[in-house]
């Protein structure tokens, strides 16, 4: 991972984080955590999946795994996902989709390739999956799933700039996914030459590049890295050859996080407790999946996010 000063005033921290192999060519960037940003917000995960060309027979294979006190986003930009979880959910996930899923007091999941993207060769994989910790009273809601298709999710085009309302409300567009406290999370697509004024509303925010290149008061910035901005700046984004991007944001919370693993949490007992019962099997399993990932070896104790 690299960190830099930007030389912009408004740019408070610029992360690149570093492409990981996790095998048969699947590589990740995670942009959050890291030890010099924790959280954007709410947001206390930032994956990168892909770019990856699946070979013939080839697919993701995410084996069953738990989740508390979160609630994950998943959004493609190439490729197909299929979502299972412990309530009984199956539901493939593709480009322009939003898939939502709370965790609250606990629920288990699988993402895997679907067999019609593993033959036929050539197919790609390429999206984003974020974390939203949850609000302190709602940390042990009960867990939910929800998905909404490419045309629910609403989008607004001004002068070469078209803005995709993935979550929340931001220049007059507003999400169907509902949440449990107030953020924004959007897709910006710049063509080439445009300008685009990024809103200021939220205390913490961040935009990350997916592909092409912007410039702040004339500074670049490039493909997978987070630039994280100082509270309430005003940021314009130029695009000379095009950009796409995503920008997070919203309140920080007044507690503390910990985190370890998949499970999060504003009590460290409550991770320890998270812990055992995975070890234990006392989550609700998966329908119809027999495997799982177990807890990692030589466990750590959880890290605090302040």
């Amino acid at each position: 991972m690299s960190v830099r000063d930007s030389g912009v005033d408004a740019v408070d921290l610029v992360i690149l984080p570093p492409s990981r192999d996790l095998g048969d060519g699947f590589t990740v960037r995670r942009a959050l955590p890291q030890p010099q940003r924790r959280m954007v917000g709410p947001f206390i995960f930032f994956d990168q999946m892909g770019p990856v060309a699946l070979r013939d027979g080839q697919g993701l294979d995410v084996r069953p795994h738990p989740h508390i006190g979160l609630a994950t986003i998943t959004y493609l930009v190439e490729g197909e996902i299929m979502h299972r979880d412990s309530l009984g959910s199956v539901q493939a996930i593709r480009p322009g989709e939003v898939n939502w899923m709370t965790a609250g007091s606990g629920i288990t999941h699988s993402e895997r390739s679907p067999e019609n993207a593993r033959h036929g060769g050539g197919a790609g994989l390429f999206g984003l999956q974020l974390w939203v910790a949850l609000p302190a009273q709602h940390e042990e809601t009960a867990p939910s799933f929800a998905h909404h298709g490419a045309d629910e999710i609403p989008s607004g085009e001004t002068n070469g700039v078209t803005v995709r309302q993935i979550v929340g409300a931001m220049d007059g567009l507003v999400s169907p996914v509902k949440t449990l406290s107030e953020m924004v999370y959007a897709e910006i697509v710049m063509t080439p030459g445009s300008r685009y004024r990024l809103p200021s509303e939220q205390v913490e925010r961040a935009f990350y590049l997916i592909a092409g290149a912007v410039t702040v008061d004339g500074q670049p910035f490039g493909p997978s890295e987070l630039v994280i901005l100082k509270p309430h700046a005003e940021i314009v984004l130029a695009s000379e050859q095009g950009a796409r991007l995503v920008m997070v944001g919203g309140e920080p919370f007044p507690e503390q996080r910990f985190i370890y693993w998949n499970f999060v949490s504003s009590r460290a007992d409550r991770i320890e407790q998270a812990k055992r019962d995975w070890q234990e099997q006392r989550f609700a399993r998966v329908p119809e999946e027999v495997e799982f990932i177990p807890l990692p070896a030589e466990p750590a104790p959880p890290v605090r996010y302040p």
